[in-house]
């Protein structure tokens, strides 16, 4: 028998009520097969937290905002995005450098506080993406689904919920990572409780700043997230419509300025659906990659190693 569960194949059944409420706080799933018919539709129930979260931002009226509050939701929004380029996309979905295991937790943690689900469920879908992009199997390509789909639909599904643990045999052997993919509401939980904490403290001791705990889990966690998940995704969407093709690729995966600015260098997608077994996604000197400047880093000073190049043949044969 596996060490972890598999996906079950497709069935009839559809789960009760509180097997769905159960998946908001463990989604080890059952084994209860999909139902064909309903695999693909939003499963409304189990998005609900996804939809709280948004609607969240809206506290914002209530709370209003501070210098404080504005500079925890930068702050956040620009660690939490590093960990999931960094090391949910370039490392565990691609592999592209080495990291002891300490560190790879360490990062995998930042990355749970995204609230995009564990690092097993990311990097399974992401190389099913590279595996079947802009096909009628990719479920999140604009060409065959449209752009709200792409955007932000896709991933509510059932079908998507699920963790094809076959894609992640590599990370599924670190304990520490299922533990995070399974109970993928723990960190996020941590956050926000640290966020009004902190509000509360400063509050009480810094009473000149203007920030209390209510503020600062609308900003710091529901705003910034909200922010950092639609970034994201507008690599899924915007970045297979929008932009200019370096590489003559399979898909349509463009290059985008604005959005690598935005997702700190991932909007080079062209370049990066070329080879994406660089840990560098911008290929030419004035395509500003902030991740890959941070891999750099966290190279000098060793923490992680062996950071795969771009080909020089690969870059050879570039349009432009």
């Amino acid at each position: 028998m596996s060490a972890y569960p598999q996906p079950a194949p497709a069935g009839t059944s559809r789960p009760p009520r509180r097997q769905t409420l159960r998946h908001w706080f463990d989604t080890r799933e059952s084994g209860a097969a999909l139902e064909a018919a309903s695999a693909d539709r939003i499963d409304w129930l189990r998005a609900a937290p996804f939809i709280g979260l948004h609607a969240g931002c809206l506290a914002v009226i209530w709370t209003g905002v501070s210098g404080t509050a504005l500079a925890v939701a930068g702050a956040l929004y620009a660690v939490r995005m590093f960990a999931l380029t960094g090391f949910y996309h370039r490392g565990f979905s691609h592999r592209t450098f080495r990291a002891s295991r300490p560190v790879q937790l360490l990062f995998a943690i930042i990355g749970a506080a995204c609230v995009q689900r564990g690092p097993l469920w990311w990097a399974a879908h992401h190389r099913n993406h590279h595996r079947d992009a802009d096909t009628p199997l990719d479920p999140h390509s604009p060409r065959v689904h449209g752009f709200l789909w792409s955007h932000m639909g896709w991933f509510l599904t059932r079908r998507a919920f699920r963790t094809d643990f076959k894609r992640v045999p590599d990370l599924a052997r670190y304990p520490e990572l299922r533990w995070l993919d399974r109970y993928d509401i723990a960190v996020p939980a941590l956050l926000a409780a640290a966020l009004l904490a902190l509000g509360a403290a400063l509050h009480r001791l810094a009473p000149r700043l203007g920030a209390d705990g209510p503020q600062l889990l609308v900003w710091g966690f529901c705003i910034s997230t909200v922010a950092l998940f639609h970034a994201t995704v507008t690599i899924n969407s915007l970045a297979h419509r929008w932009g200019s093709r370096r590489f003559a690729t399979r898909d349509d995966s463009r290059n985008n300025l604005l959005l690598a600015l935005l997702t700190f260098g991932e909007g080079w997608h062209n370049n990066h659906h070329r080879y994406p077994g660089t840990a560098r996604q911008g290929f030419r000197w004035w395509e500003i990659d902030l991740t890959w400047y941070g891999l750099r880093l966290l190279a000098a000073l060793g923490l992680i190693s062996e950071l795969r190049p771009l080909p020089a043949r690969v870059l050879a044969r570039a349009r432009r």
